[in-house]
């Protein structure tokens, strides 16, 4: 009975390892295309990991910070320009303010007003 519950524990913590290790991945990969702003391979991985970016764009921080932001800090416009238009609405409504590149605000502001 003590190994059947040693085994069982010891396979649960081998999972819950395995998944934080891989979010890790799956966030530095995004991470590194938005940085080189290869739109093409962005949609790719998402697609291949059935991934959506509305969907897991609050718990991705590049440097500290959002994929929109970071996108536009390392004038990524093609992969920032693609995020803005998977976005709802009030979350770019509500990222217009740390938007630094000209380009990806007038494509939020273009996103906003329809």
């Amino acid at each position: 009975m003590k190994n059947i519950l040693l085994m069982i524990t010891i396979a649960v913590l081998a999972t819950t390892y395995s998944e934080k290790s891989q979010a890790q991945n799956i966030a530095k990969s995004l991470c590194e295309y938005v940085s080189v702003d290869d739109k093409s391979r962005l949609r790719s991985f998402l697609k291949t990991n059935k991934l959506k970016i509305r969907h897991i764009f609050d718990d991705v921080k590049c440097n500290g910070q959002d994929l929109v932001t970071f996108a536009g800090n390392s004038n990524a416009i093609e992969t920032g320009s693609l995020m803005l238009a998977k976005l709802p609405k009030a979350t770019v409504e509500g990222l217009m303010a740390t938007i630094s590149s000209a380009e990806l605000a007038a494509v939020a502001k273009k996103r906003i007003n329809g």
